[in-house]
């Protein structure tokens, strides 16, 4: 019996974060003949003290859609962003039915997100929309949430013993870093020079990490948040 293909939603606070954080894996989905959707809930810029923001927030635009066809996903644009690295300043319920209103569009099986505890307020509020959105409700369809890491955030967060990111979930990506390589720098505005860990370096460094911990070359790091088998 042929194995299903599966509907991927990728859920993130800003553009750059799908391809950092999960381009291996996406490149794995599509070759999969799964069909993957990405959603940023903010424009990623209007928070900088920096001119020409409107011009910033085009040029994001256009390098996110050039990462997207890179990898092959497709975007999923919200009627209005939310204030970017403010997103504490609106009611949650309002981040909420945004993700509830795309899960009745396009009726996922796996979601990926930002891990719970990264520095970035962004992050953490769009992870927990996430979870509240698709919590476990009668007659539901979605299978997997699966929390990512994202250089500069997700490692610059001070944690607990209870926050640490502890990957269950490795994905090898020797085989599809070329691309993932391509699509990082698309967004050559949002990339750090070395020895900054957004760096091109510092993100090969981290898959190197990921890898040997695991005997693989190169590897994206999970955590699977809530996996239900129906």
């Amino acid at each position: 019996m042929p194995k299903k293909s599966n509907t991927v939603l990728i859920c993130v606070a800003h553009r750059d974060d799908e391809t950092i954080g999960c381009g291996g894996i996406i490149q794995n989905h599509i070759e999969k003949k799964d069909k993957v959707y990405c959603v940023s809930m903010t424009d990623g810029v209007s928070s900088r003290n920096e001119k020409n923001l409107n011009l910033k927030k085009k040029i994001r635009l256009k390098n996110s859609i050039k990462a997207s066809k890179i990898l092959g996903f497709e975007w999923i644009n919200i009627d209005k962003n939310f204030p970017d690295n403010q997103i504490d300043t609106v009611p949650f319920i309002e981040v909420v039915r945004v993700i509830e209103n795309i899960k009745k569009e396009i009726n996922p099986t796996i979601i990926y997100t930002h891990n719970p505890s990264d520095l970035n307020i962004d992050h953490r509020i769009v992870t927990d929309a996430v979870i509240t959105a698709f919590r476990p409700l009668a007659n539901e369809s979605w299978e997997k949430i699966i929390a990512f890491e994202v250089p500069s955030s997700t490692d610059y967060s001070y944690h607990s013993k209870k926050k640490f990111f502890i990957p269950n979930y490795i994905f090898n990506i020797e085989k599809y870093w070329i691309k993932k390589k391509r699509a990082i720098q698309s967004y050559k505005t949002e990339i750090k020079k070395f020895p900054n860990s957004r760096s091109l370096k510092g993100i090969y460094s981290l898959a190197q990490t990921r890898g040997v911990q695991n005997g693989v070359k190169l590897a994206e790091a999970f955590i699977t948040l809530k996996e239900i088998k129906r």
